[in-house]
């Protein structure tokens, strides 16, 4: 399989370095885009949002600037359907419509998360800065037919700004206290050769102390710094080719499972008791190069290469408390991953146009971790009381490879009504050392039915089948392998823009039946994880989103999610641990969560000054056990957030505030079950884990654009 990688990715290169006979006339136009319309990348087609016949948020750069988002996991509050949390710098837990969640990086995500449409392999990627973004598409339900294996609960698209034909820049600076919250970006684009290249480079620093400290040793428990460079390059090649060339440097460093120890999950506890404080430090970087040529008078040619590589390195307190006995001594990962894809988009008249194309993937993961075990030395002083003693470090390592084929068809039966068809076939094989290999081939149909009533309002149902990997456990546990979990999705849509453009609507319902579902991991009497399918799990759920301008100085944005997430089989996760489950919720899912933003708009001459207020609604939801009769349970919880700038020109001033209710909640929570298997439940190591979010804080905000 690999040879299979190396001969697409060999292909895919030749095709780009070669000559091409390209025409003139692109195969697919351009969408039109007004000032009030977004453009997205759904269907890897450009269109309009609003015909696009899935669930789609696109969170667009003016929110994550108001909003003062500086990584991707925090847009998951602006978007129906997507929940992520996080307990550390190089993982976050997300699912899109209740499903997806991974709680540790050997478990491949449910929800496939995409930087300009190239997979990114781990959900730390969920931490990087955000830096420059033009939008950020969120993609609900399965998306495997397009975007393959990994999807089955949704994608997250991250669209970075492509280099201008004019000189432009920004710049912008925040500052906020209690906790020193500090970013600077900046970026600069435009013409390197006129008519022919152009460039762009965009940088961005963050730092935050955080607001947790450590008692122990009076340091910050919980800093967070982010630093992020970027670079792209396109040659606007003759015959209408062009050929982009991106480059990235990320570092990211924070708190690596600091956990606090509340007595219970409305307990919010910041502070923690840390012997050692628990910090991690990753490094990304990464290049990709993409060749657009129309082949044809109607067919265009899109090929891509990328190379990604991270690297982790950690250390910390291995027991969660203020008793010094066991230590993270040296933690280290790294994974590389090299991507190839070909595809060819064919419009064959006015009412039949095709995609296909070919994809191939391979990654390596190495992991070493190192503990360290304090005891005392039973001399007396001046002897140190205590001694390390070094255990030899736990080594892992597994290969990921994959292929896939994959055809879609778009057909308009009528004028208004377009049938959608396509489907992907997905090869996948995960090797870990000492264990074996774990092989899947799947099939990932999705079928589509479009009704356009007027030229801004349609209703589309679809049928979807998503597919997510298993892999393989360390050897001498219970279960060699875990196998890949699958879903069908039924959905029924509807996108509705009034005429005079005042007001949006969407709206989408959706069943979801999901087989051999991978869920909560657990601990074998030996103290060994295991990664294993839970079994089936049924949701569904409503979501609404919607903008209503009725003039120029007030606008409302909104969105509402239900959706009704059950364990209803857990055979599974309880052949392997008897007692099964202590209840069919699944980890860190609400039913309920909300948002709503009131935006007001005061003209000042050729200047105006904008107000508005985000007010997002997480509702109750499971925390993690291990006890097979008991479940914690976390409050719903309210964030208010405030934003009022002046606007003069190309330049804005703002005093921002998030959560200024200064609510208290936990991101993550995991009850005293954990510790005691691994200390007994009486130990004085015994005690429930919780991770608060952050605080309140007050700032200010420059940025200029020129």
């Amino acid at each position: 399989m690999r040879r299979i990688h190396q001969l697409l990715a060999g292909a895919a290169l030749a095709i780009i370095s070669a000559p091409v006979a390209a025409h003139a006339q692109s195969a697919t136009e351009p969408a039109a885009e007004n000032s009030d319309e977004i453009v997205v990348t759904a269907r890897k087609r450009e269109e309009r949002l609003q015909d696009v016949p899935i669930a789609v948020t696109a969170v667009t750069a003016d929110t994550i600037e108001r909003e003062q988002i500086n990584t991707v996991r925090e847009i998951a509050a602006l978007s129906p359907g997507l929940n992520i949390t996080t307990d550390a710098v190089g993982r976050g837990f997300l699912s899109i419509r209740g499903v997806g969640t991974t709680l540790i990086d050997s478990v491949q995500p449910g929800v496939g998360i995409f930087v300009d449409g190239i997979y990114q392999a781990n959900t730390s990627y969920l931490n990087n800065p955000v830096g420059d973004i033009e939008r950020v598409e969120v993609l609900r339900g399965p998306q495997g037919t397009l975007f393959g294996n990994n999807t089955l609960g949704g994608a997250i698209n991250v669209i970075t700004r492509q280099p201008t034909d004019d000189f432009s820049g920004r710049f912008s600076a925040s500052y906020a206290d209690p906790d020193n919250y500090q970013t600077v970006a900046a970026s600069l684009s435009g013409p390197l050769v006129a008519g022919v290249l152009r460039g762009r480079i965009s940088g961005v620093y963050h730092t935050q102390d955080g607001f947790s400290t450590n008692l122990l040793t009076g340091t910050d428990a919980r800093p967070l710094e982010n630093q992020s460079l970027s670079s792209t390059l396109i040659w606007d090649a003759p015959d209408n080719a062009q050929i982009t060339l991106n480059a990235y440097w990320d570092r990211v460093e924070g708190q690596q499972t600091a956990y606090s120890s509340p007595s219970g999950p409305t307990n919010y506890i910041d502070d923690v008791a840390l012997n050692v404080n628990s910090i991690a430090a990753y490094t990304y970087y990464g290049a990709n190069l993409r060749g657009v040529f129309d082949v044809t008078d109607n067919t265009q040619m899109t090929a891509l290469l990328a190379y990604d590589y991270r690297k982790g390195e950690a250390t910390g307190d291995g027991d969660f408390g203020p008793i010094a006995f066991l230590r993270v001594v040296d933690g280290h990962n790294q994974l590389n991953t090299y991507t190839g894809e070909l595809r060819f988009d064919t419009q064959w008249n006015d009412r039949f146009s095709t995609l296909i194309g070919v994809f191939a993937s391979a990654s390596g993961t190495d992991t070493s971790v190192q503990n360290g075990l304090t005891v005392p030395t039973g001399l007396p002083p001046p002897a140190p009381p205590t001694m390390e003693i070094i255990g030899a470090p736990r080594l892992t390592s597994s290969d990921t490879t994959q292929e896939a084929i994959y055809a879609n068809a778009f057909y308009n039966v009528t004028p208004t009504l377009e049938f959608t068809a396509g489907v992907r076939f997905d090869h996948q094989e995960v090797s870990t050392v000492g264990t074996g290999t774990y092989e899947a081939s799947e099939w990932q149909p999705r079928f589509t039915l479009t009704q356009h009533w007027t030229e801004n309002h349609m209703s589309y149902v679809s049928i979807a089948r998503g597919f997510r990997g298993g892999g393989a456990n360390p050897p001498g546990g219970p279960l060699p392998f875990w196998q890949g979990d699958t879903v069908w999705t039924y959905e029924l849509g509807d996108k509705f823009t009034s005429d005079d453009r005042t007001l949006t609507l969407n709206t989408a319902i959706y069943y979801n039946d999901y087989q051999h579902y991978i869920g909560q991991n657990s601990l074998t009497p030996s103290l060994q994880a295991v990664n294993l399918n839970t079994g089936d799990v049924t949701s569904y759920g409503l979501e609404v989103e919607g903008t209503w301008s009725p003039n120029e100085y007030f606008t409302l944005n909104g969105g509402l999610t239900y959706n009704h997430a059950r364990i209803t089989d857990d055979s599974e996760f309880e052949a392997v641990f008897p007692g099964g489950l202590a209840s069919d919720l699944i980890l860190f899912q609400p039913d309920w969560n909300f948002f709503i933003t009131p935006t007001v708009t005061i003209p000042l001459g050729d200047d105006r000054i904008v107000f508005n207020t985000t007010v997002t609604y997480k509702g109750d939801r499971a925390g993690s056990s291990l006890d097979p009769t008991f479940q914690p349970m976390l409050d719903g919880y309210y964030l208010v957030n405030a934003n009022v700038a002046y606007e003069h020109a190309n330049w804005t001033i703002a005093l921002w505030g998030t959560n200024l209710t200064d609510e208290g909640y936990y991101d993550s929570y995991l009850d005293r079950s954990l510790l005691a298997a691994f200390f007994g439940p009486a130990s004085p190591l015994t005690h429930d884990l919780g991770i608060t979010g952050d605080g309140r804080r007050v700032g200010v905000r420059i940025s200029a654009r020129f």
